[in-house]
């Protein structure tokens, strides 16, 4: 894809127009860090398109403090007092199920996750967002906690014009096959190779 150009383009009777504005599923998944970053940095482009923005985090603690969440508010904050940009919505749905230990049980956690996703099917309907990030919902989807195949129909009926970015470790095939556009992060060197541990401004 020399300066952006596709090598080929496929005769489907769309006009370049057309081809160049479909709605993507984006998939970034993969051992190495970066895949949250990279989705957050595609709401930033969409924010700046005018595309309100919805980030649903999945797995992270309710109460932990991320840099781009802050931004994010930040930035709904100017949309709303300048009307640059879009709306921007963060929620958090969960207590930190995958590194840390919470109240609740499995199935409490399984629930809300559960929950968490019938809201982002609602919103989809409702056509929301423009842009949706689901931060990290690979991981209760390979736990069980969501249906895979009700996430694969759900973003390939979806109305309207919405990019969906999901994010997490070990996309499953089914995924990735519906998916537009998958990147899998790879490490080549990482600073916890020499027991640095993770540092604000970078991890969070």
């Amino acid at each position: 894809m020399p300066q952006g150009k596709p090598d080929t383009v496929p005769d489907d009777g769309l006009t370049t127009r057309q081809r160049r504005n479909r709605p993507l599923v984006v998939v970034h998944t993969g051992a190495m860090k970066g895949k949250s970053t990279a989705a957050f940095g595609l709401a930033l482009r969409a924010w700046t398109a005018g595309l309100p923005v919805g980030v649903f985090q999945f797995v992270k603690s309710a109460k932990w403090r991320v840099g781009e969440e802050a931004a994010f508010r930040a930035l709904g904050d100017t949309h709303r007092t300048t009307g640059q940009g879009a709306p921007v919505a963060w929620h958090k749905m969960g207590e930190g199920w995958s590194w840390i230990q919470r109240a609740g049980d499995e199935a409490d956690h399984a629930a809300d996750a559960l929950e968490g996703w019938r809201q982002i099917q609602r919103d989809l309907a409702a056509e929301t967002y423009g842009m949706l990030v689901l931060d990290e919902i690979i991981y209760p989807i390979n736990w069980g906690w969501i249906d895979l195949q009700d996430v694969v129909d759900t973003l390939q009926a979806r109305p309207g014009f919405q990019h969906v970015v999901l994010t997490g470790r070990n996309a499953p095939a089914p995924l990735i096959d519906a998916a537009d556009l998958v990147v899998e992060m790879t490490k080549i060197k990482h600073p916890m190779d020499q027991g640095q541990k993770g540092q604000r401004g970078i991890e969070w």
